[in-house]
C-alpha cells in the first residue's frame, strides 16, 4: 500500500486563512527557485554566470527570511 512518508502531517481545524495560505504558497514557489538556482550553480562555469546566480540565491535567501 502507498504511504505518506513525504507528506506533511495533516493538522485537524479550519483551513488557514488566505493570507497565510498565499504566504506559504509564495515560501514555496520561492524555495522551489533556490533549489534551481543552486543546481545552475554547481553546473556554471563562467564567472558572470556564477555571480549572477549567487546574487540571485541572495536575493532569495533575503526574501524567504522577511517571509519568516
Amino acid at each position: 500500500p502507498p504511504t505518506d512518508a513525504g507528506r506533511a502531517p495533516r493538522t485537524a481545524g479550519p483551513p488557514a486563512p488566505p493570507e497565510e495560505a498565499a504566504r506559504r504558497a509564495e515560501r514555496a514557489t520561492l524555495m522551489l527557485a533556490r533549489t534551481r538556482a543552486l543546481a545552475d550553480l554547481q553546473a556554471a562555469c563562467a564567472p558572470a554566470h556564477r555571480a549572477m546566480l549567487e546574487g540571485a540565491i541572495a536575493d532569495l535567501d533575503r526574501r524567504l527570511a522577511a517571509l519568516g
